[in-house]
């Protein structure tokens, strides 16, 4: 069994994975001040069985590194990934100085296609791996280079954002995008090839700048769109028009309880439906209320 959780953190992203091995990732951090104890506390929690630790940043925006410091003050980083960068910032805040620091650090490692590194996507000395593996950035690719520039320049780091994966053999497949943009992307796609998933997390957030193009999306060809927390005039409902949808505004904390051949679906806010999965009529757990099951 593992666990994937979509924290709602506002107008951010914040996951976690309790990996099927002795493994816990965080992805991303947006904390503030009314959910900074609770969600570190929860963190704590799912992670106090684990050895191997790591979080990964898919790039330095306020909305994806809010407070890192409290984060990694209550609950020492010992394993910083993000893509190598000289990302600046005109004012710089508490959560990206962290970042800076991590980054030049000896606990980070710089993130790229088909990187390999014990325990993330190999497994040795009696441990299984993560499942997480790298499709992107491909650090000698012009446009990627471009973004790089942009970002050492204090423009916007949304297209360092690397592509990943979290597989769980006989189960589901999950992809993250940062906040790559449409237009970086429209640039890039010709470049990649992407695995067949099955949750995807909308890039940006699901705003309509972070539209997935055609080609990544029949490639990837995914069961479910994660709609991230935005302003809802932003999201794209439209362009993800003939995928399922869940949409994190409404639907609160997001939890995909991978087991067997199945992933059970729970979120926060008991008044929240669809209706493309799987009724098995499962008990409400980890605090959250069942949604429903994708049989994979």
């Amino acid at each position: 069994m593992s666990i994937v959780k979509s924290l709602s953190v506002g107008n951010g992203d914040m996951f976690y994975i309790i990996h099927n091995s002795d493994n816990f990732t965080t992805i991303d951090c947006s904390l503030s001040d009314e959910n900074k104890e609770d969600i570190v506390t929860e963190l704590k929690e799912e992670s106090k069985n684990k050895n191997i630790t790591r979080f990964i940043s898919t790039h330095p925006d306020e909305d994806h590194i809010k407070q890192l410091n409290y984060l990694d003050d209550e609950m020492p980083i010992v394993n910083f990934y993000c893509v190598e960068n000289e990302a600046t910032k005109n004012v710089e805040t508490d959560g990206f100085i962290r970042y800076k620091s991590m980054r030049g650090s000896d606990k980070a490692y710089n993130v790229y296609r088909g990187c390999s590194r014990k325990w993330m996507n190999r497994s040795g000395e009696g441990r299984e791996c993560a499942g997480i593996n790298f499709q992107w950035p491909k650090t000698d690719n012009s446009d990627y280079k471009d973004a790089l520039k942009k970002a050492k320049d204090g423009g916007s780091p949304n297209n360092i954002s690397p592509i990943f994966t979290y597989s769980i053999e006989d189960n589901g497949t999950f992809i993250w995008m940062g906040d790559l943009e449409n237009d970086f992307m429209e640039k890039i796609k010709s470049t990649i090839t992407l695995p067949s998933i099955d949750i995807l997390f909308a890039p940006h957030h699901g705003r309509k700048s972070g539209k997935v193009p055609k080609e990544m999306m029949d490639e990837m060809d995914p069961k479910i769109v994660i709609m991230g927390e935005a302003p809802s005039a932003n999201l794209d409902y439209a362009g993800y028009d003939g995928y399922n949808k869940i949409t994190q505004n409404s639907a609160g904390d997001i939890l995909f309880d991978c087991v067997d051949s199945q992933i059970d679906i729970y979120v926060s806010n008991d008044s929240y439906s669809v209706n493309f999965l799987v009724n098995k009529n499962l008990p409400n757990k980890y605090n959250c209320y069942y949604l429903g099951t994708l049989e994979i």
